[in-house]
């Protein structure tokens, strides 16, 4: 069972947290091709502004949890037993802990005694108050603060113990795939939790498949033999079997780089994998982001692997085109360009000459124009045999557009007919067995 908070650590470009798996799927991938060359980081400007909506009900900047002593008798650190560590980074530990109050096991996120990560601490509060207090039976299925406590100078945070991130499974899994129902269904809830967020004027930021959690690990091994799609031509794997999860429910974790949209915004936001083009040219960013993050995510469930997987601004932008089957548009290379080649402010500027992106050029490796060639068109790994996968397909088309402004929101992707289709596979079959052992225990 894993913690039903993040467990972050230091990550480059920008991002707050990482938990080392970026480094794992890289390798799954590049393994097979050359190294690549790093090319120098852009100095990305501030984002341009963007249209503001009033949240529902947002705790002041200041507000942090209670001493010990302001509990009316009831400190944390009696309340809670701790059980066992969950897992540790450069924030402090998360714990596994029995709440003597609620008969309960919870996860509780213990904030090292600095003030850095204090005061991260109580960003990620406010957030996760902020969220609590619109949605006290949790439909929209982000991670749930039951309490928090300052104890001996440590921010606690308890949150609900849920099951591992759904990358850990698909690590687990050997990097299959899942099936297109728990795909549908994984999106359903994503953007459920999306659309939530947006209506409170937040955006995530840092969606990836180790931010969201299984409620339950429960999985059971199916057959599978058959050759597992792939982004890339220079990929070819297969297997034998796979897990398939019994419960597919999940929920939405690490809320320490969600920003207000009418608030200040870093520059560079997102893992890099799941990075939106409009934060790599520096043109700002604001809900779209969250959107092209679950993009990618969806990808990755179906072929076990992610999609853009580089860490250079260049070669990223040269993968999307690749991936998208379309050269990024004009009118936001115009943006980009203003200024001049040399003279722009946008250090982007320098990915493209004469409207166009400048790739490959004389700097490109061998393993680049590689790698980059051998990527697919989305209507090349998405199948489009049966009606299913065909609306999958448009989905993700209408995901992956380059200008935020013509993106699909979340609440827009929710009445897309892709969710009102049906697939019977593996998925459909793991959840009726899993709803047999359910009524099988609850008549015990």
């Amino acid at each position: 069972m894993g913690s039903a908070l993040a467990r972050p650590q230091p990550r480059p470009e920008g991002g707050k947290s990482q938990t080392g798996a970026s480094s794992t799927r890289m390798g799954s991938r590049r393994k097979l091709l050359s190294s690549m060359i790093l090319h120098r980081r852009s100095s990305p400007r501030a984002p341009l502004a963007t249209s503001r909506r009033r949240p529902l009900r947002r705790p002041p900047p200041t507000e942090t949890c209670p001493s010990p002593r302001e509990r009316n008798g009831a400190p944390g650190s009696s309340q809670h037993s701790i059980i066992k560590l969950l897992g540790q980074g450069t924030f402090g530990k998360v714990v596994e802990a029995f709440d003597k109050h609620r008969k309960t096991r919870v996860a509780v996120k213990i904030i090292r005694s600095i003030q850095k990560y204090r005061d991260a601490s109580r960003i990620e509060l406010r957030v996760l108050s902020t969220l609590a207090s619109n949605d006290r039976q949790n439909r929209n299925k982000c991670i749930h603060l039951r309490d928090c406590f300052d104890y001996r100078n440590h921010i606690c945070i308890v949150t609900d113990l849920l099951g591992q991130s759904v990358f850990d499974f698909l690590k687990g899994n050997g990097f299959v795939p899942f099936p297109s129902s728990q795909i549908q269904n994984f999106a359903r809830q994503l953007f459920t939790s999306v659309a939530f967020l947006h209506d409170l004027n937040l955006i995530h930021t840092d969606l990836k498949p180790e931010n969201i959690l299984l409620v339950s690990n429960a999985y059971q091994t199916f057959t599978y033999n058959r050759t597992i799609p792939s982004s890339s031509h220079a990929i070819s794997r297969s297997a034998r079997q796979r897990r398939v999860l019994l419960d597919s429910e999940i929920r939405l974790i690490d809320f320490g780089s969600a920003t207000f949209d009418d608030e200040y915004h870093s520059s560079v936001v997102s893992t890099r994998h799941y990075r939106a083009p409009e934060i790599i040219l520096n043109l700002g960013w604001s809900f779209p982001c969250d959107i092209w993050s679950i993009g990618c995510i969806l990808v990755e469930f179906f072929t076990g692997d992610a999609l853009f997987q580089t860490h250079d601004n260049l070669e990223h932008l040269a993968m999307m085109e690749a991936v998208i089957g379309d050269r990024i548009d004009t009118r936001l290379v115009r943006q980009v360009m203003q200024g001049g080649r040399s003279g722009s402010q946008n250090q982007s500027a320098k990915y493209f000459i004469r409207n166009k992106l400048d790739y490959p050029n004389d700097e490109t490796t061998r393993a680049s124009r590689k790698y980059v060639r051998a990527m697919k068109q989305m209507t090349d790994f998405i199948p489009t045999t049966t009606k299913f996968h065909r609306l999958f397909l448009d989905l993700l088309q209408r995901i992956f557009v380059y200008d935020p402004k013509n993106r699909i929101t979340a609440k827009d992707a929710l009445k897309h007919p892709w969710f009102k289709e049906s697939i019977v596979d593996d998925g459909t079959e793991a959840l009726r067995i899993g709803e047999q052992l359910q009524r099988n225990t609850q008549r015990r």
